[in-house]
C-alpha cells in the first residue's frame, strides 16, 4: 500500500471520491469517473449488499438515499469500503469494529435536533413555544 499514502489517494485512484465541476461562481457536481472497473464492480456488489443489512454501512446508505438517491448513495458506500480496506491493510495491528447502524442516532446533537425542528415548524407557519417535560 505504499503506492497510496492516504485512503484518500486510493480512493481518487479507483474514482469513487465526488468530482465538483466548477465554472466561475457556480458548483456542480459530475460522474465520478471509470476507474479500475474490477475493483468499482467489486465495491459495487459489496455495497449493494452492506446497504441491506443492519449495520454502519447499511444505516449510512440509508442514510444518504434519502436526499441523494440510489447510485449516490451506493457509491458512497462503496467508498467507505474501500477506506475501511486500507485502514486494515496498512495498520496490521488494527481491526474493524461495527460501530452499529444506531450510531449516528447515538451520536446526534439533541439541541441542534430540537432548534432544527423549531425552524421547520416556524417555517410551516406554526408558532412553537417548548416546555420541558417533568419526569
Amino acid at each position: 500500500m505504499s503506492r497510496f499514502p492516504t485512503p484518500e489517494h486510493l480512493v481518487s485512484w479507483a474514482k469513487l471520491c465526488p468530482r465538483t465541476i466548477q465554472s466561475g461562481a457556480k458548483n456542480t457536481t459530475g460522474p465520478a469517473g471509470q476507474g479500475n472497473p474490477w475493483l468499482k464492480g467489486g465495491l459495487g456488489e459489496a455495497a449493494n449488499a452492506a446497504a441491506r443489512t443492519d449495520t454502519f454501512l447499511g444505516a449510512r446508505y440509508r442514510r444518504i438515499v434519502k436526499r441523494r438517491g440510489h447510485a449516490k448513495a451506493l457509491v458512497a458506500v462503496a467508498r467507505s469500503i474501500l477506506v475501511i480496506t486500507w485502514h486494515l491493510i496498512n495498520d496490521p495491528d488494527a481491526f474493524y469494529q461495527e460501530l452499529g447502524a444506531d450510531w449516528h442516532q447515538r451520536h446526534l446533537n439533541p439541541a441542534r435536533k430540537t432548534r432544527d425542528l423549531v425552524r421547520q415548524l416556524q417555517a410551516l407557519g406554526h408558532q412553537v413555544t417548548l416546555e420541558p417535560v417533568s419526569a
